[in-house]
């Protein structure tokens, strides 16, 4: 058993001590945001946020989860359902088409904007160049990457 904070809830699990965060995250608590990609820890699909550092979530096993804080972007949901900044960046920029890459990145961008720091493009460039994406050519993410950094606001799931 491994007790854990998922999204801002307590969660008692019982899980195998080979078992990934990920498959955790996927199978038992449903919060499918949680990509399986490479499955060794490449391409950053599977990216979510412990006591608030991005991991590579398949390559992460789930009894090291035991008392910190996991963050997904179902976590990322206002009261009302609404996007987070920097999930409404992607939408507004067109960063997000097969959208099977975006969640990872959206968590990346979470520990990107919670450091407070702004970042030149080319600095982010370098901060996501652990998450392929096939489709989007990755600029029109940086645009939204260089455009959240540059605004001032809070992470609505924090």
């Amino acid at each position: 058993m491994i007790t854990m904070t998922v999204n801002g809830k307590p969660a008692e699990i019982a899980v195998d001590e080979r078992e990934s965060l990920a498959d955790t995250l996927r199978k038992r608590l449903g919060l499918t945001s949680v990509k399986k990609g490479c499955e060794v820890g490449e391409c950053g699909a599977c990216t979510v946020l412990v006591d608030g550092e991005a991991i590579d979530s398949c390559i992460y096993l789930a009894v090291w989860a035991e008392g910190r804080s996991i963050l997904t972007v179902e976590g990322l949901r206002g009261p009302a359902g609404e996007l987070d900044p920097i999930q409404q960046a992607f939408v507004e920029e067109a960063a997000v088409q097969c959208g099977f890459c975006t969640p990872g990145l959206i968590m990346s961008a979470v520990e990107i904007v919670g450091s407070g720091k702004k970042y030149t493009r080319d600095e982010l460039r370098k901060l996501i160049s652990g998450h392929l994406c096939r489709c989007t050519g990755y600029q029109n993410i940086l645009n939204a990457l260089e455009r959240i950094v540059n605004e001032t606001h809070k992470v609505v799931g924090k």
